[in-house]
Order: structure tokens, then sequence, then C-alpha cells
């Protein structure tokens, strides 16, 4: 197959572009803030605080997702030209770093509503996959975080990716952390569970997805394979998600 090609403009109004990858990034938050207001009718929550919540999220996603690219992945050509570090719309964005400043937010709102941290978490994971399923989708306009060569017929010929069919990995991560993600914890945080729980089932769940998908996708040039031949910087960071994923379950259906 061959890469669609999709100009990363969206809109063009003489100096001001809009580029599709900000787009998706407003897409999930805007997919976000709607089923955040169908979680509020089952969880006494007002519209306000989903809105509060979201707008102190967000935040968290751009600024941790942004530092945590820069520090993990750019750090030397972020220190060479420091301006790149505003330029969000040509990419570069770390969920890991992401995950990290969306629990900045979660501290601070608990704080500012005096609710509970693990309450907060357990009513925003369930919407979090809409925002992964659109961000791996800017992702795929971008032409970037392509996979590794492949003979399978959905493979793909990127621009940037030379002239071997590739994996779409973007696609993958779009499906398992987007979609499949979504679907399970929105039927799990469904029922009543014990506070805390459906927390960890996300962390669980993009823990596993994301250490399965890094296996068909290409490591990061400057790191490479860390060890084995085979472990990715992504990997790395997603084991700590899986093991607290797994120790947060158990503690609450323990307690």
């Amino acid at each position: 197959m061959v890469y669609p090609q999709i100009d990363s403009v969206a809109i063009s109004l003489g100096p001001l572009q809009i580029h599709w990858y900000g787009l998706t990034y407003l897409f999930g938050f805007v997919g976000a803030w709607l089923l955040g207001c169908i979680r509020a009718k089952c969880h006494d929550w007002t519209l306000t605080q989903v809105g509060d919540l979201l707008f102190y999220c967000s935040m968290g996603v751009i600024i941790g997702g942004r530092f945590g690219y820069i520090i993990c992945y750019d750090l030397s050509a972020n220190i060479s030209q420091p301006l790149n570090i505003i330029k969000i719309w040509q990419g570069g964005m770390s969920f890991h770093g992401g995950l990290l400043g969306v629990c900045a937010a979660f501290w601070w709102f608990a704080k500012d509503t005096g609710g509970g941290l693990f309450m907060i978490s357990d009513f925003i994971a369930p919407l979090v996959p809409i925002g992964l399923l659109t961000g791996r989708i800017g992702n795929f306009i971008n032409n970037e975080l392509w996979g590794k060569v492949s003979d399978v017929p959905w493979s793909m010929v990127f621009p940037n990716g030379g002239s071997l069919s590739r994996h779409p990995s973007q696609i993958y991560e779009a499906g398992l952390e987007g979609i499949i993600l979504f679907i399970i914890l929105w039927l799990y945080s469904s029922k009543i569970h014990p506070i805390g729980a459906v927390s960890g089932f996300f962390l669980l769940g993009y823990g596993c997805f994301r250490f399965l998908v890094e296996f068909l996708r290409i490591p990061d040039p400057q790191y490479g394979y860390l060890a084995f031949d085979w472990l990715t910087l992504g990997q790395l960071l997603s084991l700590p998600m899986v093991t607290f994923g797994i120790y947060l379950i158990g503690r609450t259906y323990h307690r």
C-alpha cells in the first residue's frame, strides 16, 4: 500500500496555518469532554467540574508531553535550538511525560476541590483513550513513528521511511490504545468497582498494548535498542505502568 498524501496543514489563512496534528489534540479534548458529560450524570459530577478537570488535564498533557519528549527523546537538539520547544505542531509529544503532567493536574484538582486523587483518576481514565486515538492519527498524518519493514498486505511505503513497506504502527496503536482500551474501560467502569481499580486497569492496559506494539515499531534513533536487541525506551517506560497497574488492582480489591 502507498501512504496517502495528506497535507499536514489542515487550514491555511494567509500566514496563519492550522495543522492537522494540533486539530487531532483538539478533537481528543472535545471528545473527552462530551464523554465526561455523559459520565457526570452517573457519578455526581457537575459539568463545571468536568470542564475544569479537563482544562487542568489538557495543560498537563501539553506541558508534560512536550517536556517529556524534550528530556527523554530530543534534549540535545532542543538545547541547541530552544525555539523548537514551542513548535508542537511539528510533532514531538511523549505519552509518559503527558501522563506525569496529567497526574500533576489530578493532584492540583484534588487539592482545589477536596476530592480523592484516585476517585478523580477513575473518572477520567475511560476518557483518555479518545485522546490517544486522535493523537496516533495525528502521528500518521505527520508521517512519523512508523514501524519496521514488513510484507503484510496492509504495510505502507512512508515518504520519510525509505522505499520499503513498513508496518503502520501508528494505526496499530490507535486501534489498541484508542479503540480497544476505550471499550474495555468504558464497559468496566459502567459498574461499581473499588476506588482505584479503573485507574489500575488503564495503566495495565496501556502499558501492555504499548509494550506489544513497540516490537513492530522502529526504536528512537538516538537510543536504538537498550538491551537484548529488542528492548526500546517505550517498553522500558511502560514496565512501571504495568507493575503499578497490577499493584493498584490487587490493592484495591484486597482492601
